[in-house]
């Protein structure tokens, strides 16, 4: 990597942090700014950077080094929780949903006692103790829904029980709005709608603390305007179990989805095509203006889908099986069903995450009665397959997303087990390169859970299992993938 080519963009970041104040009002003289660009320079930082991000390539691929000032801090001492989606909007705006009560007792300090537990004590609105009230002068959870521009700059935040007031006046579940327990998966469409799910296994909490969802699981996606109006629901929240089948079971006769991952809305035809998820396992099919349904289908293009998901299966441990047997052809998706990734060419990718797995589709050919119990391409809108790091335990497929050159030609995979992201010739499905890597230093990735590019080719990626954090990589040289990289997608480099 030339670093004469990282370094204007690195030290205009560092001016955009500098002005910014560093998260504190205060007015940072010029003469301040010089020096720490300069101090930044004397220590490397932008070689360092390029050193530390430096990967082996097969064929062409883009590059990608970290932007270590995305996104600016935010205000009102405001925190994130664990990632569960990011979508970029036609805009070029960066929408991060995440999860507010993920977020621990030490980084939710400035809440105080906002009620008491079943033993009678004080607790926060998140349900941690606070004997004593407020325990701290920072933090406290942002709103479920932030906004960002490319420069890393917050446009607006709303949506959950981060939000004041706003599930009492927006959101209301009088009006049929339950906001989801565990917050799971954004899109943004070409109407400037937005759509949200959630995975939470909700108990009921009776009241316990103030942030609680009382409803039962996730069943349902939210509609909304891009100002947080809420528009309508699909499926109706708190169902008892999965039924990959269902066609007019929730509310107003939409489809009942369980514990549904992401969606992805198709601006040619208004459908939208849901990955479903964690408890069905199924690709569901709406009416993006209506919410009602037109199709779904299982592995392989199956409609009606076989069987259910068991709420009893260890997690990664069911589809490891399957590969020490030598069984790589599960004929049902496997929990979760992880993504739903539509490309311009008309290609719907499913990632079967629990089966470390994506599967490709004509999606105008996908979702009608159709029997594909062989996994035979060409029948049922069943195009095919790669496996991701299949000699890994489930979790390798986790997400997908597309360069944004006209042919879209890389496609990007998010592996949860093994820290990192594949660019791939989506061609081809052959491993060019790799982004990250496991680790808590910037740059690298703990458990990344969802990934999304701007229309420059930047890529932006969330992470759960406590890493609570959002990366922005630069793209650098190719705009798009050629070649022909390793088949074996995920293999391991060092045994």
């Amino acid at each position: 990597m030339n670093a004469k080519i990282l370094r204007p963009a690195v030290i205009a970041l560092i001016r955009t942090l500098l002005l910014a104040g560093i998260g504190l009002s205060l007015t940072i003289p010029a003469h301040a700014q010089k020096s720490a660009a300069e101090a930044l320079q004397k220590a490397r930082v932008v070689e360092r950077l390029s050193e530390g991000m430096a990967v082996e390539k097969k064929g062409e691929a883009p590059g990608f080094v970290l932007d270590p000032a995305w996104p600016q801090p935010l205000p009102n001492h405001w925190v994130i929780g664990d990632v569960g989606g990011i979508a970029v909007d036609k805009h070029n705006q960066i929408w991060v949903y995440h999860r507010p009560r993920s977020v621990g007792s030490q980084d939710s300090g400035m809440q105080g006692a906002a009620g008491k537990d079943e033993k009678g004590k004080p607790i926060s609105a998140l349900g941690h103790p606070r004997p004593n009230g407020q325990i701290n002068g920072c933090c406290a959870p942002a709103p479920s829904i932030l906004v960002f521009n490319t420069a890393g700059k917050l446009l607006k935040a709303w949506g959950g029980p981060g939000d004041a007031d706003f599930l009492k006046t927006k959101c209301r579940e009088a009006d049929g709005c339950f906001w989801p327990a565990r917050e799971h998966g954004i899109y943004v469409d070409h109407n400037d709608f937005v759509y949200i799910a959630g995975n939470g296994q909700a108990r009921n909490f009776h009241g316990q603390y103030a942030w609680a969802p009382n409803f039962g699981d996730d069943s349902h996606i939210l509609k909304f305007k891009t100002d947080g109006t809420f528009l309508f629901q699909i499926g109706t929240a708190g169902a008892k179990g999965p039924n990959s089948n269902d066609t007019n079971g929730g509310v107003n006769g939409t489809p009942e989805p369980y514990w549904p991952a992401d969606m992805v809305v198709d601006p040619k035809t208004n459908l939208m095509y849901i990955a479903d998820g964690y408890g069905n396992r199924r690709v569901l099919i709406v009416d993006a203006a209506t919410g009602k349904y037109v199709g779904h289908f299982g592995a392989y293009g199956q409609n009606p889908v076989v069987g259910e998901n068991s709420s009893g299966e260890a997690y990664g441990a069911a589809w490891y099986d399957d590969y020490k047997s030598g069984n790589m052809k599960p004929k049902f998706f496997r929990s979760p069903l992880h993504c739903a990734r539509l490309a311009n060419d008309g290609l719907l990718y499913a990632c079967d995450r629990g089966n470390n797995r994506v599967q490709v589709f004509k999606a105008s050919e996908a979702g009608k009665p159709c029997e594909n119990p062989n996994g035979e391409a060409g029948k049922c809108g069943y195009v095919g397959e790669v496996h991701v790091a299949p000699q890994s335990i489930g979790g390798t497929s986790g997400t997908v997303n597309f360069s944004t050159d006209a042919r879209q030609s890389c496609m990007y995979v998010a592996d949860l087990v093994n820290d990192v992201i594949y660019v791939m010739n989506r061609q081809n499905l052959t491993e060019l390169t790799r982004v990250g890597g496991g680790g808590r230093q910037a740059g690298q990735f703990h458990w990344p859970h969802v990934v999304a590019n701007d229309s420059d080719g930047n890529m932006y990626v969330g992470e759960v299992d406590g890493a609570a954090r959002i990366q922005k990589f630069l793209r650098y040289g190719a705009t798009g993938c050629s070649g022909t990289g390793i088949a074996e997608v995920g293999r391991y480099l060092v045994q």
